[in-house]
């Protein structure tokens, strides 16, 4: 083990950000089948093939909620790397979760 990450606090600020970011878009984090899709979205999402139209607030907002997946994905494999349980709070269970399946199932 490190030794020198915080892998709590680091999810505990992911998923602030995700919460803000969700109200600002309307995310019910209790629709699982909107969940899934905006973690499919996540996982699909390629910042060098996208070009982000900085004037409508929607899409960045989303692009950002893409950037958190791919820090909780970060989080989550390296905190288990150093054989460390990482829990977050609801609504980074609900989208981790949901991450998780959609990798899988790309994955296998």
């Amino acid at each position: 083990m490190s030794g020198f990450e915080n892998y709590s606090e680091e999810a505990r600020q992911i998923e602030l950000e995700l919460e803000r970011k969700g109200i600002a878009l309307g995310i019910d984090w209790d629709d699982a089948v909107a969940v899934e899709a905006l973690a499919r979205d996540a996982l699909d999402f390629k910042p060098s093939t996208h070009r982000i139209n900085s004037n409508d607030l929607q899409e960045r907002v989303r692009f950002e909620i893409f950037g958190l997946a791919e820090l909780m994905l970060k989080v989550m494999a390296e905190s288990a790397n150093d054989q460390v349980i990482t829990h977050g709070g609801r609504v980074w269970k609900v989208f981790g979760r949901a991450l998780w399946r959609q990798w899988q199932a790309r994955n296998g």
